[in-house]
């Protein structure tokens, strides 16, 4: 099997562009430097801004845990949001990921959690929203949830954008708190 390697100049192999690389290494010396943890609730962004957290060396400081959130019964059963009738389900909110955030953040006792949920794309979801809608929230000492539409149905695009996103909600919830 051959694998691909894709390598900025100078460096060794690469998954995180340098933009989300910055946002990590804010976020574990802020989290580090006032000794606080974070978890993550993370759907549509399939684990990467897990990723990018544990991606910095010493995580084991400051990442309490997280889950990729990707369906209803899975919102349900491991972050803890109320349970929804699937038949009546039009997809998430700003305000049932804040839910999601402020639950699993309990759940696992962090200071703080990042939550994301959306349309990837290429189509839409169940709500009929254009795809490259996302719901970011966080929960902690500062709360924020906000819904952002990226314009761009490339599913790709749009998980790397949303990983980037939901980092920089995170970073700078922090830095305000």
């Amino acid at each position: 099997m051959q694998v691909s390697r894709h390598t900025r100049k100078g460096q060794g192999m690469a998954f995180l562009n340098e933009e989300q690389e910055a946002l990590a290494n804010d976020i574990a010396g802020l989290l580090t430097g006032r000794g606080e943890t974070v978890s993550v609730a993370e759907a549509t962004a399939g684990g990467l801004v897990s990723a990018a957290l544990l991606w910095v060396p010493g995580a084991s400081k400051y990442y309490a845990g997280g889950g990729v959130v990707y369906t209803l019964n899975s919102r349900t059963v491991l972050a803890g949001i109320t349970p929804i009738d699937p038949a009546t389900y039009k997809g998430t909110t700003a305000a049932m990921v804040a839910d999601m955030a402020e639950s699993l953040r309990q759940r696992l006792g962090s200071t703080w959690c990042i939550a994301e949920s959306g349309l990837a794309g290429p189509t839409s979801g169940r709500s009929g929203a254009a795809p490259g809608r996302v719901n970011i929230a966080v929960a902690g000492p500062v709360r924020r949830a906000e819904t952002i539409e990226t314009g761009t149905a490339d599913r790709t695009e749009n998980m790397i954008l949303f990983t980037t996103l939901s980092l920089r909600m995170l970073r700078d919830a922090i830095r305000s708190a």
